[in-house]
């Protein structure tokens, strides 16, 4: 899902990999993979068409350490990124990201809660859920209980290989309500017992960072389950592929476009944020892969079929756990500490 070469399409500005530093286009850097293609067809190529501007995008991990060197070092090559919602939070108390003006940016009103930031706009809204392959199981998974079974069901599965995300799982796993992960999770026997449910599914971890690699792993048959981002299942299965998602039991949160502090293409970067929030913009990218619109009135005009593959359906939502990204926000950094040691264990 997320490399971090400079990627070229035949509408973009010619550059040679390594002399982004020189360029004199906005920069856009997101998570690659289906979900960029999805933007370029649907965001990019139309935003540059109408506003008769070029930019060259590129792709990354999510490595917040990277652009805190470019803002502290005020050598900044990025411009226009996509992040999670913690890192955005984080970041904005650091003074990472321009602060968003929303009086001018506009339609503040349109989108679902949370999605207008100081610092950032959403740019959708995201599911990580179960997913196998129907072709190759005899017996589909209902849970996170099932997915730690692997007397039930043997073989590997595959987790991202972060804290966040996998900490809930397991608490789930362990029988916590959805209602009441975070509440557990908030206290030190909470984290322990996370962990220690976590150490219990180890060995058949296969662990990806990647957003391609699970459905990926599924097809030839590495893993017998695996948390992934729903969008990518989705498209795999319009298209035909056996490859099914668990509802019950998925984490939604949401993603964000931020303008890195020091860019030089800031006025161009929110011209792009509002041609985003455009209802008929996102309603053009969900066709592309089926994440969740953040424009109330975009969502209202979604196809039935196409809106049953989005988070954010309301039979999808049953059972379903949104990110606390506040608990992220204050635990994170020693959270991810905590898990690095115990997974290089």
């Amino acid at each position: 899902m997320k490399s971090n070469l400079l990627k070229r399409s035949p509408w973009l500005f010619a550059l040679a990999v390594g002399a982004v530093q020189a360029a004199p286009d906005m920069v856009v850097v997101a998570y690659g993979g289906a979900g960029q293609k999805a933007q370029d067809a649907a965001i990019f190529k139309p935003f540059s068409a109408q506003d008769g501007s070029t930019l060259i995008q590129s792709e990354y991990n999510g490595e917040m350490a990277r652009i805190k060197v470019m803002v502290d070092t005020g050598n900044v090559d990025w411009d226009l990124v996509q992040i999670e919602g913690p890192d955005l939070m984080r970041g904005c108390d650091e003074g990472m990201y321009e602060r968003l003006d929303w009086t001018r940016l506009g339609r503040a009103e349109q989108l679902i809660p949370d999605a207008a930031q100081e610092c950032g706009s959403a740019v959708l809204v995201w599911s990580v859920a179960i997913a196998y392959d129907r072709n190759k199981l005899a017996q589909a998974p209902t849970s996170w209980a099932d997915f730690w079974d692997v007397k039930k069901i043997p073989g590997k599965r595959g987790l991202r290989k972060r804290a966040v995300y996998n900490l809930e799982f397991a608490l789930m796993a362990d029988g916590v309500k959805v209602e009441d992960v975070y509440k557990v999770l908030a206290t030190p026997e909470g984290v322990d017992r996370a962990f220690n449910k976590l150490s219990e599914l180890k060995p058949y971890i296969q662990w990806w960072e990647a957003g391609a690699q699970p459905a990926q792993w599924l097809s030839a048959g590495d893993v017998v389950m695996t948390s992934t981002y729903s969008g990518r299942v989705a498209v795999a299965a319009q298209q035909g592929s056996p490859l099914a998602l668990v509802w019950p039991g998925s984490l939604y949160g949401m993603d964000y476009w931020a303008i890195i502090k020091g860019s030089r293409h800031v006025d161009q970067a929110k011209r792009l944020i509002a041609f985003a929030n455009q209802p008929d913009t996102q309603v053009r990218y969900v066709k592309e892969i089926p994440y969740g619109p953040t424009n109330i009135q975009a969502a209202a005009e979604l196809d039935p079929q196409l809106a049953s593959w989005v988070p954010t359906s309301r039979q999808n939502l049953e059972g379903a756990l949104s990110m606390n990204v506040e608990f992220w926000v204050d635990h994170g950094d020693e959270l991810e500490e905590r898990f690095n040691a115990w997974a290089s264990r």
